[in-house]
């Protein structure tokens, strides 16, 4: 019976990751839906959506060996996974400000209290180490209307962060 996944996997960068791990689940029958895969710090992390026709212990086994030999830490989970079900973002939010500690809390909080559905997040810092600047590039479901979160937007202006919302068009063609 195929089955669902939930694959992450984490590991100090080097080349090679993606090719030796997708090459692992290819050689074992697997199939990819949606991945996500980007570097973070010195670290190399992957998720991605796997259907696989056997448990979560034959799904770890498969990649047993390539884990071992380049220091990688697997997790998998089992999933109720379907392939075309994407929530289309219609609102982008960029945010930026002096780094500190609670940025992406209060600003995700506001945002969720606005009604808004995370589809994407990514962030960054930059700046200097004596001035370094946070940047959080948001896309969401605005579920409560574009107005609810320009509000939530003036209150977290008013905590020291510059915020910037526009519109996606998701009629494209």
């Amino acid at each position: 019976m195929t089955h669902w996944y939930i694959l992450s996997v984490v590991g100090k960068d080097r080349p090679g990751i993606v090719s030796h791990v997708t090459t692992a689940l290819y050689d074992g029958g697997c199939n990819l839906g949606e991945t996500s895969m980007i570097r973070l710090g010195d670290s190399f992390t992957i998720m991605m959506m796997v259907r696989h026709d056997g448990t979560v212990k034959s799904l770890q086994n498969l990649l047993a060996t390539v884990a071992e030999s380049m220091g990688l830490h697997v997790h998998v989970d089992n999933m109720d996974g379907h392939l075309h079900r994407h929530l289309e973002p219609d609102v982008h939010i960029t945010v930026y400000g002096a780094d500190r500690p609670g940025i992406v809390a209060h600003v995700t909080g506001a945002l969720a209290e606005a009604g808004l559905n995370i589809v994407n997040l990514d962030s960054d810092v930059g700046g200097t180490e004596d001035q370094p600047l946070y940047v959080m590039h948001i896309d969401g479901v605005a579920g409560e209307g574009i107005k609810a979160l320009e509000s939530a937007l003036d209150v977290v202006v008013k905590e020291g962060v510059e915020a910037r919302l526009s519109p996606i068009d998701t009629m494209i063609g």
